[in-house]
């Protein structure tokens, strides 16, 4: 059996950034430090940033008045801006400038007379924080029934965003659904889809042609490795998303001659490193990194993590 390696794979320039931002708080701060919400959709990140002593909470009114307090990658609502405001929280903003980027953008449509509408998994963080960031009507959609179902007549001034992680496929029949109802609809098209997003789902279609099974690590709640799991599934590859290397199973790699690894955008190398040793236990020869984009972006710190450095 052998193993192909997607390139790129693993942690994207917000993750990495939101992680840093937590490290360095606490480094530089010392523990206590509270992260609203978890700090990226990652068991093992969050396990070992709590270890360290950060505490995740998903209410603000959890959060003692004061105290040190950073934002998830995933952005929040103005709502919650406003509350920690009123606890006078020390706040250290970590969401991902992308998804900061869609909140403007629906801002923006929004003063100028446009119903927004979010295509996304309601009920996601990053979704709750950019419907919560629009201060005029907003409605969130995930499916083509949804959009049927949209109370806002032909028309209607409309505009649309979309949440960073989604499948391309999925949200362009999304986005023509939309124009067909609101022919005069406007909206960034797939641009909203994070470059990463977009790199790791391209890495997969083409890892497809090459192997019998695609192993995704992530977390179950990441809906980027949600994704990737369901591009390789459309590609007519059974795919199976695990979050570490014991959930895998040896009934799944009877006779799959060649086994394509990935991993979501908020997971650790090592997780993947522990799903290779996994491999070779149960017969890998040989574990090979396909060629790739490599990507080189990165995203400055907020500055008062600047002025600590």
């Amino acid at each position: 059996m052998n193993v192909l390696l997607a390139q790129p794979r693993g942690f994207c320039a917000g993750v990495a950034r939101a992680i840093e931002i937590a490290e360095r708080a606490l480094e530089t701060h010392g523990a206590p430090v509270y992260v609203y919400h978890e700090i990226v959709h990652n068991g093992h990140v969050v396990g070992d940033l709590a270890s360290r002593g950060a505490i995740f909470v998903d209410d603000i009114a959890e959060i003692p008045e004061g105290s040190l307090t950073i934002f998830s990658a995933h952005g929040v609502a103005n709502a919650v801006v406003e509350q920690a405001a009123r606890r006078r929280l020390q706040v250290i903003d970590a969401t991902c400038p992308l998804v900061t980027k869609v909140h403007v953008q629906a801002e923006r449509y929004s003063q100028r007379g446009h119903v927004i509408v979010v295509i996304g998994h309601a009920g996601h963080e990053e979704v709750e924080g950019t419907r919560g960031s629009v201060s005029g009507p907003v409605h969130v959609v995930g499916t083509v029934e949804d959009i049927a179902a949209l109370p806002m007549p032909p028309g209607t001034p409309v505009a649309y965003v979309t949440q960073t992680t989604l499948s391309l496929d999925d949200t362009r029949v999304l986005i023509e659904a939309l124009e067909r109802r609101y022919p005069d609809i406007v909206g960034p098209g797939l641009e909203d889809i994070c470059y990463a997003t977009q790199n790791r789902q391209r890495a997969v279609r083409q890892m497809a042609r090459q192997v019998d099974l695609v192993i995704v690590v992530g977390a179950r709640n990441s809906s980027n490795a949600n994704r990737l799991q369901e591009v390789s599934a459309d590609h007519g590859v059974p795919a199976r998303l695990v979050e570490h290397a014991g959930e895998i199973e040896d009934v799944w790699l009877a006779e799959v001659r060649n086994v394509g690894v990935t991993a979501g955008a908020s997971t650790p190398e090592i997780l993947v490193t522990g799903v290779c040793e996994r491999l070779r236990e149960l017969g890998a020869g040989s574990i090979r990194e396909l060629p790739g984009l490599a990507e080189t972006t990165r995203f400055r710190l907020p500055e008062i993590l600047r002025r600590a450095g």
